[in-house]
């Protein structure tokens, strides 16, 4: 078995989600619209809590409003955390610490990153049929038709195909629908100055969010904003909802017209993507996983080639050698597999052999049924701009 080479970057960086990233792997948290699924796919693989790109709805499905508290003010935890992430990032202190005290306290949000009462079943059917709908493929095929030409431009110069772009943008927001209605600002500093303590990982978290508090203001800085940039309650933003710091690291100025823009320019949206997806390692034309049957296997050698979760890790020869009956294309793929089993609840469990590709995918959002729902949400967009199919039913 091998140690990934991916693996090491993804400790390192420590950003974003989906994905990806640290805010990825930490369960409980919520960047995006496939947060919605959470119920019906897993109690924390997907790391998402709420839904909508941090939207609450309630029974009668209307989006519940913000509730805003009062105002940090000048509080000594303010001055203290001002001067912290003025010294990191280098921001003048008093600028720091007029906008962590103008920013407002959100109550909501502080049960929001609590982790569930109860663990979820996994059902991966049913996480699956929460983006493969009639709605969202339309929805997809008109996005794809209207930046066919920039889709294409990504694609040249980062190896990402149309269809990877278009399933991320469709499930994390819908194509621009559903980006979050949290000010950033305020959902941010309360999670740095008042995380819940009675999280499990308190204190890891609370410093994540400072770190990406930093970052944020680092770039409002930079390049203000005319308005309160809205996102999800976790702090992620824009057609992608990346976190501060993916912003940092990833965000492209794909347009070249030197802003970047991951909230109304859509253009700067598909080449943040495509760049993210080439600095984790992707593999242009590499498929980005096979069929397999396990009927054969015995339970010990399955319990063996599960143990590395979705980290390709095994040859084809090696799962073929343990009684799995791979694809005729999975048999000639001479890379690292990952054997990724996917739960359906209390029916039988859905297998797949994913590629380095998956795992990319996988850096979005540290969950094997997220890159599963971007793949086919892609391939399903794909099939239907192929077949001419159009519908015009509003899917708002």
């Amino acid at each position: 078995m091998r140690t990934h080479p991916i693996l090491t970057t993804v400790t390192s960086t420590v950003t974003f989600i989906f994905a990806a990233l640290f805010l990825a792997c930490l369960p409980g948290i919520q960047t995006a619209d496939a947060a919605t699924a959470k119920a019906t796919s897993t109690k924390a693989s997907t790391g998402k809590k709420s839904n909508a790109a941090g939207k609450k709805k309630s029974a009668s499905g209307k989006a519940s409003k913000v509730i805003t508290g009062k105002a940090f003010g000048n509080s000594r935890a303010v001055k203290e955390l001002a001067q912290e992430i003025a010294l990191q990032q280098q921001l003048p202190l008093p600028w720091v610490q007029r906008q962590l005290a103008q920013a407002r306290l959100l109550p909501q949000i502080l049960q929001l990153v609590l982790p569930p009462a109860s663990v979820q079943q996994k059902n991966w059917n049913a996480y699956r049929a929460r983006f493969l709908t009639e709605c969202r493929i339309q929805a997809g095929v008109q996005f794809w038709r209207e930046h066919a030409l920039v889709l294409d431009q990504a694609h040249q110069r980062y190896g990402v195909e149309p269809r990877f772009i278009v399933g991320i943008l469709g499930v994390e927001t819908f194509f621009g629908q559903h980006k979050g209605q949290y000010k950033l600002l305020d959902a941010l500093t309360t999670l740095s100055l008042n995380f819940p303590t009675a999280h499990p990982q308190a204190q890891e978290r609370q410093a994540f969010f400072q770190k990406e508090l930093g970052f944020f203001l680092k770039q409002q800085r930079t390049q203000p904003s005319r308005t309160p940039v809205l996102g999800s309650y976790a702090g992620a933003s824009g057609w992608p909802q990346f976190m501060p710091s993916s912003i940092a690291k990833f965000a492209a100025d794909f347009d070249g017209d030197g802003r970047i823009d991951l909230i109304n320019n859509s253009n700067d949206a598909i080449g943040s993507v495509a760049n993210y997806f080439k600095e984790f390692g992707w593999h242009a034309n590499m498929p980005t996983h096979f069929e397999v049957n396990v009927q054969a296997a015995t339970e010990s050698d399955m319990a063996a080639l599960l143990a590395p979760d979705i980290v390709p890790s095994w040859s084809a020869a090696h799962l073929e050698d343990k009684q799995l009956v791979l694809s005729d294309a999975g048999k000639r793929f001479d890379q690292p597999l990952a054997l990724v089993q996917l739960h359906n609840g209390a029916d039988t469990p859905t297998y797949i052999a994913g590629t380095d590709n998956f795992f990319v995918i996988t850096r979005y959002n540290r969950s094997s049924y997220y890159a599963l729902a971007v793949i086919e949400l892609g391939l399903a967009v794909e099939k239907a701009m192929a077949d001419s199919i159009e519908n015009t039913t509003n899917c708002r």
